[in-house]
């Protein structure tokens, strides 16, 4: 499909239930694909329909939606991250942040830079909310993720502990 033009219509708003469903299958797509390339990521049963289901009680939950369809999705958490709490390195923002979890991208618009485009809102959210640290966190082996944190000029930090499983962390200066 190649990148979107800036004038499609692209909105990014906070997820409600019943895009559930859509959203869902966009994580089950996200799990597949991560299986095909051999990724550990998102191989052990998380996250969750519970955990999705979750984010938008919690009101974390956010999409990005194109033609009204949602094709996009990530858990946009602020405040602290308990996991970030040690990390085998050092984080270079400080206190307080944002942090997106769960960034999944449906199948039929990958390559149309909406993971990025996710970023850059969640960046700009933040930065209207008066938060200017942005903390991420991804699988050694998920090179799509790890690419869109080198485009988006995020900073290895170091490694944290998430759910067992060893994490490279990175974090941004926003603005």
């Amino acid at each position: 499909m190649g990148p979107l033009k800036v004038e499609e219509k692209i909105i990014f708003r906070k997820a409600v239930k019943t895009d559930i469903g859509e959203i869902w299958q966009i994580i089950l797509q996200a799990k597949e694909q991560m299986r095909l390339r051999n990724s550990r990521q998102w191989q052990n049963g998380y996250p969750a329909y519970k955990d999705i289901l979750g984010d938008i009680q919690e009101e974390y939950g956010y999409v990005l939606c194109y033609e009204e369809r949602v094709v996009a999705y990530a858990a946009v958490i602020f405040g602290e991250e308990p996991a970030y709490r040690t990390i085998r390195g050092k984080w270079n923002t400080g206190e307080p942040y944002v942090v997106v979890h769960r960034l999944a991208v449906s199948v039929d618009m990958k390559q149309c830079g909406l993971a990025t485009r996710f970023m850059q809102e969640v960046e700009g959210l933040s930065y209207r909310n008066g938060i200017y640290n942005f903390r991420v966190d991804t699988n050694f082996d998920n090179s799509y993720m790890l690419k869109i944190l080198d485009k988006l000029q995020f900073v290895y930090c170091g490694e944290i502990e998430y759910e067992g499983d060893a994490r490279k962390a990175y974090d941004k200066k926003l603005g």
